[in-house]
């Protein structure tokens, strides 16, 4: 089982000068995509099934509304971990195992369902299990895309495997249906587990290039690679824009996603035919949206596209708020798809182009933190609500809280990319000690001697100000800038880090944005260039022996 649930990336028409099915020359990524494509199949036919499974089970709104949490929940719990954890292991190796778990807990619970033994607490469990796994697959499969293919179809192969998952939601939600139908409730696990073993023989298959010689510095620790990935989203503004803005839709779009089996059963009265087929419905509306997003991007930009697909799904909610027919649901499903693709898929383009390449998967993995969260929290409190004061009102108030977040959100702009260079500069000079340093010892501060026309104060500090957000985002833990008094226009900046590695590493991640930024700082020095020292904290003496 691979993630289906993962959000979708479409790149920008001119991202690329490639076919769009050039990535498909290269046989390894050929034979992935289709089996990521059968695999989500399986996938989102379990999805139906846990939903419908659990109307079953026990009716109650909130009960039934705790799968969308128990299936989203993992993804905020575990995306960033899962995220560093994609960055220091072998990825594909990773992968073998986590879908080989998969495959045994699907094939396990099936089994239990056949027999009957299946009840709501065991598929919240099997449920939560299940999301566990695709959190800690999905940053791993996202990362070895760029190895599958050459870096001039990047663009494309994303754009096909947004073109694959959304046909796989669109097909298995109805085939989960006829299943159910035919074989009974326990044969989509079955086909999930069957159709998973695929792509485990897919990468089996594969095998990676070597990774290139003469790398200089070893992989991140775990712990450090979380903790830089955090301190990169709090100083990062592009970032905290679009996690502002994704949380301010996703909770209030979770409601349809998590009461949907309940309109199907209880207010449209259909069965899981009439579920798989609304499922089905916003799969396919999601497809046809992701061909026609690019040209409304160029007409409406980031917000616009984000400010109708919002519109979009309000509309959705009344409209199952409303619904008492199949037709009118199905219309809300296919309103529901096309503004779900049009916002996450803007979402997701935004939050790439805002994180340089050496923290894109943690940063990627805090963006599904923040979706995953808000589809949590929001699925409990609709669930919750729709128990208190019926499906339609509900939805209304979903609707209505969605409609009011557009204004209070606004201010929090989308980047384009545009005007953003993110490619590493390399422009700081290499740092030669007079002896060999350690490079676990720390922490490390350095200092930036700066001196200044002293009327220039006001301005540069407003300019250094900048700066120390690029000191933060590429791994600094503490920043400060001090005025000498007995030497007016003499200032001192002071950053730390936690290692030396953590130093050198600093000199990599530097962008060519950051570049930019420290060049108007130092356009106020007035004689030469800052002059820069760096300290590193004395290695601890070993204590005395006792005799």
């Amino acid at each position: 089982m691979t993630d289906s649930t993962k959000p979708p990336t479409i790149a920008p028409p001119e991202a690329s000068e490639t076919s769009s099915l050039a990535p498909f020359r290269s046989a390894i990524f050929a034979v992935l995509w289709v089996a990521t494509v059968v695999s989500n199949i399986g996938t989102w036919m379990q999805n139906a099934a846990s939903g419908w499974l659990m109307t079953g089970l026990d009716p109650d709104p909130f009960v039934v509304s705790l799968v969308q949490v128990a299936g989203s929940l993992p993804m905020f719990l575990f995306a960033l971990p899962a995220g560093a954890l994609a960055d220091v292991v072998d990825r594909r190796r990773l992968l073998i195992i986590m879908q080989i778990l998969t495959v045994a807990l699907v094939a396990i619970f099936a089994a239990l369902v056949a027999l009957g033994r299946a009840d709501p607490v065991l598929l919240l469990a099997f449920s939560f299990c299940a999301a566990t796994l695709a959190a800690l697959i999905m940053p791993a499969w996202q990362s070895i895309v760029p190895q599958l293919i050459p870096n001039s179809q990047l663009a494309a192969a994303v754009a096909l495997n947004s073109i694959g998952l959304n046909v796989s939601r669109a097909v298995g939600p109805a085939l989960a249906g006829l299943f159910i139908a035919v074989w009974g409730i326990a044969a989509p696990f079955w086909f999930n587990a069957l159709s998973t073993l695929g792509v485990i023989a897919a990468l089996v298959w594969w095998k990676p290039p070597r990774p290139e010689a003469g790398r200089v510095l070893p992989p991140e620790q775990f712990g450090r690679a979380m903790r830089a990935g955090l301190r990169h989203a709090r100083h990062n503004p592009q970032l905290q824009a679009t996690l502002i803005r994704a949380f301010g839709f996703f909770v209030f779009a979770s409601a349809y996603w998590a009461l949907l089996p309940l309109v199907a059963r209880d207010q449209v009265a259909g069965g899981p035919e009439l579920y798989g087929i609304l499922l089905g419905a916003i799969g396919a509306s999601a497809v046809a949206g992701a061909f026609a997003l690019p040209r409304l991007k160029r007409s409406l930009g980031a917000d616009g596209v984000v400010i109708v697909g919002t519109v979009g799904t309000v509309l959705s909610l009344v409209l199952f708020a409303l619904a008492r027919q199949p037709a009118v649901a199905l219309i809300a499903c296919l309103i529901a798809g096309a503004a779900w693709i049009a916002v996450i898929a803007t979402l997701n383009v935004a939050a790439q182009v805002s994180l340089p390449g050496w923290v894109r998967g943690r940063g990627l993995s805090i963006f599904g933190t923040t979706m995953f969260g808000a589809l949590t929290l929001g699925s409990a409190v609709w669930g919750k609500l729709a128990g208190l004061i019926g499906l339609p009102a509900a939805h209304l108030a979903a609707g209505i809280g969605a409609l009011l977040a557009i204004p209070l959100l606004r201010r929090w702009r989308l980047p384009t990319g545009a005007g953003l260079d993110l490619t590493p500069s390399m422009h700081w000079p290499e740092v030669i000690p007079a002896s060999k340093v350690e490079l676990d010892r720390g922490p490390v501060l350095v200092t930036v001697e700066y001196h200044i026309q002293p009327g220039d104060g006001p301005e540069f500090l407003r300019a250094v100000g900048n700066l120390a957000k690029e000191r933060g985002r590429d791994g600094a833990y503490d920043w400060g800038i001090f005025e000498d008094v007995a030497a007016p226009g003499r200032f001192v900046e002071t950053f730390m880090l936690d290692s030396w590695i953590e130093h050198l590493r600093q000199h990599e991640r530097v962008t060519a944005a950051d570049r930019d930024v420290q060049s108007i700082v130092n356009r106020f020095q007035r004689d030469g260039a800052p002059k820069v020292t760096h300290l590193v904290s004395p290695v601890s003496p070993t204590p005395p022996r006792r005799p």
